[in-house]
C-alpha cells in the first residue's frame, strides 16, 4: 500500500504527472484500461495511481483537450512511458477560427435580442406608467442586469461543472439542476426587492418627492419580474448546456450569450407589462401591491431548503450575495443616468441603443470570464497557483497579444464588436427605431464608445478572474456579476457622453433632439 500512496503524494505536491493519454481524461465514472500496464512495466501500482490522480485533479490536462474530448478524442492508446513532463501542445486545441465560429451565432442571436429589447424600451418609454412613475427607468438596467447577476453566473457555473465532469451521471445532473434553479429563485427575489428600494432612493434624492403607492408599485413589479424572468431563463440555460455537451460544443462559448439573447427582451417585456397592469389597479385596489410582494417572499423558505440540499449551491447560498447586491447597485447608477437622459430632448433615441451597447459588452465579457474560469478549474482549485507565474495585474499586451488560449479568445471577442454593432445598427435603422439617422459621425462616436467599453471590460476580466482565483474565490460565482454591471454603467455612461458631444457639435443630421 505504501508503494501506491507515495507516488500519488509526489504528483499532487508538484502539480505534475505523466502526460495524459486520450484515455486518461475521459472523466469520472470511466473504468481504467488494463492495457495501460503494458506501457509502464509489470508493476501495475503506478498505473492505478496515475489514473486516479489525473481524474481527481486534472493536473497537466490542457483546456483544449478537455473541452473537445466528447467530439474528437481518439480511443486509441498512446505510449506515455517516456514523457513525465506536463502535457505537450495538443493538435486538437481551440483555434481562433473555432472560437469565433462557436461564439458568432450565439453572439448575433444575443445581439438581436438586445435590439428587440431596445425597440421595446423605445416604445414603452411613452407609456403612462413610465411617464408618471419615472423610477421604473431606474429598474431597467438593474433588472436587465440580472442576466449577468444570475443567469450568466448560472451558465458559467454549469458550463464549468459540465466541462470537468460533474454532470455526467443522471443523479449529479438532477442535483445540479434543482440546486441551481432554487438558488437563482432566492437570489432573484431578494435582488428584485433590493433593486426596488434602490430605485425609490435614487428617485427620491434628486426630486425630494416620495410616494408610498409608487414605492409599493416598484417593489411588486421588480420582484415579480425578477422571479418569473429568472425561472424562464434558468430553464433555457439548463437545456442549452445539456444540448451543447451532447453535440460536442464548449458550453462556455454559447451558454452565456444565449442567456442574454432572450434575457433582455423577456425581462423588459415582463417589467413593462407587470408595471402597467399594476398601475391600472392603483386607483381601484392598492392592496394588490403588498399581496404580490408577500406571495413571492413566502416562497423563499421553499427555495432555500432546495438550494441547501446541493453541496455545489449551499456555499453560494451563504457567500454569494456580495457580488449580486453590489452589481445591482452599480447597474442602478446606470439606471439613474438613463432616467435623467431619456426625458431630455437632446438625448432622443438613446433608449433604443442603451440595451444594445450594454448587452453586447456584457455578453462578450461574460464569455471571456467563463472561459478563463473553466481554464483555471482545469488546473486546480481556487486559491491554488494554476500558472507558473500568477498575474496579479496583467499588462494589456499580456491580455490581448500573448499566445495562450485566453488571449486568443480576447482578440476574437474584441474583433466581433465592430461588425456586430454594424449589423445591429443597420437593423435598428431598418426598423426606424430611436428617431435617429445613422450618419457617419454618429456611427464613429457610437463605435468608439462600444470599442472602449469592451476593451476595458476584457482587461478587467483578465485581472479580476485571476485575482479572485488567487484569493480562493470561485470566479464563476463572483466575477460575472461585477463585470456585467460595469458593462451596464460604462455602456450607459459612454453612450450618454457620445450623445452629449453630438449635441454640442451640432450634428443635427442625427435628429438628436427631434
Amino acid at each position: 500500500m505504501s508503494s501506491k500512496s507515495e507516488p500519488k503524494d509526489v504528483h499532487q505536491l508538484n502539480g505534475t504527472g505523466p502526460a495524459p493519454s486520450p484515455c486518461s481524461s475521459d472523466g469520472p465514472g470511466r473504468e481504467p484500461l488494463a492495457e495501460t500496464s503494458e506501457f509502464l512495466g509489470p508493476d501495475g501500482a503506478g498505473v492505478e495511481v496515475v489514473v486516479i490522480e489525473s481524474r481527481a485533479n486534472a493536473k497537466g490536462v490542457r483546456e483544449e483537450d478537455a473541452l473537445l474530448e466528447n467530439g474528437s478524442q481518439s480511443n486509441e492508446s498512446d505510449d506515455v512511458s517516456t514523457d513525465h513532463s506536463p502535457a505537450p501542445p495538443s493538435p486538437l486545441k481551440e483555434t481562433s477560427f473555432s472560437i469565433g465560429l462557436q461564439v458568432l451565432f450565439p453572439f448575433l442571436l444575443a445581439g438581436f435580442g438586445t435590439v428587440a429589447a431596445g425597440m421595446v424600451l423605445d416604445i414603452v418609454q411613452h407609456w403612462e406608467v413610465f411617464q408618471k412613475v419615472t423610477e421604473v427607468f431606474i429598474l431597467v438596467p438593474a433588472l436587465l442586469g440580472l442576466k449577468g447577476n444570475l443567469e450568466m453566473t448560472l451558465a458559467s457555473r454549469l458550463s464549468t461543472a459540465a466541462n470537468i465532469g460533474q454532470m455526467d451521471t443522471p443523479k449529479e445532473l438532477w442535483r445540479m439542476i434543482t440546486g441551481n434553479m432554487a438558488l437563482i429563485q432566492v437570489q432573484a427575489t431578494v435582488v428584485g426587492f433590493l433593486a426596488s428600494i434602490a430605485a425609490v432612493i435614487f428617485g427620491w434624492i434628486p426630486d425630494g418627492h416620495f410616494s408610498i403607492p409608487h414605492a409599493f408599485l416598484l417593489c411588486a413589479s421588480s420582484v415579480a419580474t425578477a422571479f418569473i424572468a429568472s425561472l424562464v431563463l434558468g430553464m433555457i440555460m439548463i437545456g442549452v448546456i445539456i444540448g451543447s455537451r451532447k453535440i460536442g460544443i464548449n458550453p462556455d462559448n454559447v451558454a452565456t450569450p444565449i442567456a442574454a439573447s432572450l434575457g433582455d427582451l423577456i425581462t423588459l417585456a415582463l417589467l413593462s407589462g407587470i408595471s402597467w397592469g399594476l398601475y391600472l389597479e392603483l386607483k381601484h385596489w392598492r392592496y394588490i401591491y403588498p399581496l404580490v410582494c408577500a406571495f413571492f417572499v413566502a416562497l423563499l423558505p421553499v427555495w432555500v431548503v432546495l438550494a441547501r440540499r446541493s453541496p455545489a449551491t449551499r456555499e453560494v447560498l451563504y457567500s454569494g450575495w456580495e457580488p449580486v447586491i453590489i452589481a445591482m447597485a452599480i447597474s442602478s447608477v446606470g439606471g439613474l443616468i438613463l432616467d435623467k437622459t431619456v426625458s431630455d430632448p437632446n438625448f432622443a433615441g438613446m433608449a433604443v441603443f442603451t440595451p444594445v451597447i450594454n448587452g453586447v459588452g456584457g455578453n462578450l465579457v461574460a464569455v471571456q470570464a467563463s472561459r478563463i474560469s473553466t481554464f483555471l478549474h482545469m488546473n486546480g482549485m481556487p486559491g491554488e497557483n494554476a500558472e507558473p507565474a500568477p498575474r496579479r495585474c496583467p499588462s494589456p499586451c499580456t491580455t490581448f497579444f500573448s499566445p495562450d488560449v485566453n488571449s486568443r479568445s480576447a482578440r476574437v471577442l474584441f474583433l466581433l464588436v465592430v461588425p456586430g454593432h454594424l449589423v445591429f445598427l443597420y437593423t435598428i435603422s431598418c426598423m426606424q427605431g430611436g428617431h435617429t439617422t445613422l450618419t457617419l459621425i454618429f456611427i464613429i462616436f457610437y463605435m468608439t464608445a462600444a470599442l472602449l467599453q469592451v476593451l476595458i471590460l476584457l482587461y478587467i476580466a483578465d485581472w479580476m478572474v485571476h485575482w479572485m482565483w488567487g484569493r480562493g474565490l470561485d470566479p464563476d460565482n463572483f466575477s460575472i456579476p461585477y463585470l456585467t454591471a460595469l458593462g451596464d454603467l460604462l455602456g450607459t455612461g459612454l453612450l450618454a457622453l457620445s450623445f452629449h458631444v453630438l449635441w454640442l457639435i451640432g450634428d443635427r443630421d442625427t435628429d438628436v433632439g427631434d
